[in-house]
């Protein structure tokens, strides 16, 4: 059986004129805490191992009983943090789960204690009003990207998109116009397409922010290497590299190393 530590995360504050406590905090708000444990916990796990969970007293204490493994790697991480005062080296789900808990605290001016809890070894981590837990906007930037894959999802009533279901990153979650679907006769469900967007992307580790993607354009997707495609690519491209010496560049971005 595996060994589970302690994952506790305490909530001060008021509301009203009353101190935070079980009985008054809202269904909407636990909710919210537990999205972000999940993804504090397991950015990028599908398969995660059970979080048993528990609400108590003392302000309000958030109890979550987790895989010893998954809070050693956590306890490291908040000292890198704390060290820091960074969260920009953290998965991206992990850092904008403590960005949301960050903004939490600035506009209902709470105080989370995060404790970690391991062989009776306590690591304390604390976000409140007065810490700034962001990440560096500088370190994102725009780029293009390519997805490949089946259509599961198009449309939306309020905002339209499109749902790509790929091999490498899952379903991703495309921002589409209006006016694609309104030009578009055929039905799109469960054909493969690929797709050029725009996403936000971490210029030091290539990660990129899944909620970001913006639709540029649609294509039939094949397999097969397709010349004509390329070569429009490459010349619809070709004006932004002038005065560009791609040796140059191609020896900045490998930063002095030498392939």
């Amino acid at each position: 059986m595996e060994t589970k530590g302690i994952f506790e995360i305490r909530v001060s504050g008021t509301k009203g004129n009353e101190s935070l406590s079980p009985e008054n905090t809202d269904v909407k708000e636990i909710k919210a805490m537990l999205d972000n444990i999940e993804d504090i916990l397991y950015p990028n796990q599908k398969d995660r191992p059970t979080i048993s969970y528990a609400i108590e007293e003392g302000s309000v204490k958030h109890v979550f009983k987790v895989a010893t493994q998954a809070l050693i790697g956590l306890s490291a991480n908040l000292e890198v943090v704390e060290t820091n005062q960074s969260i920009d080296f953290l998965e991206l789900k992990t850092a904008q789960a403590i960005e949301r808990i960050q903004n939490i605290a600035y506009s209902k001016q709470y105080s989370f204690e995060i404790k970690t809890i391991l062989s009776n070894k306590e690591h304390l981590f604390e976000v409140n009003p007065k810490t700034n837990y962001k990440r560096t906007l500088d370190l994102w930037v725009d780029s293009e990207l390519y997805f490949y894959g089946e259509i599961t999802n198009a449309g939306g009533k309020q905002k339209s998109n499109v749902h790509l279901n790929t091999e490498e990153f899952g379903t991703v979650i495309i921002d589409t116009p209006k006016e694609f679907f309104e030009k578009e006769e055929k039905n799109l469900i469960y054909r493969r397409y690929g797709f050029r967007v725009t996403a936000k992307q971490n210029i030091e580790s290539g990660e990129f922010d899944k909620t970001s993607l913006k639709y540029l354009e649609m294509f039939p997707y094949s397999p097969k290497f397709d010349e004509d495609y390329l070569n429009k690519l490459i010349k619809k491209s070709t004006s932004k590299w002038k005065g560009i010496d791609a040796d140059n560049w191609l020896r900045d971005m490998r930063g002095g190393y030498d392939a």
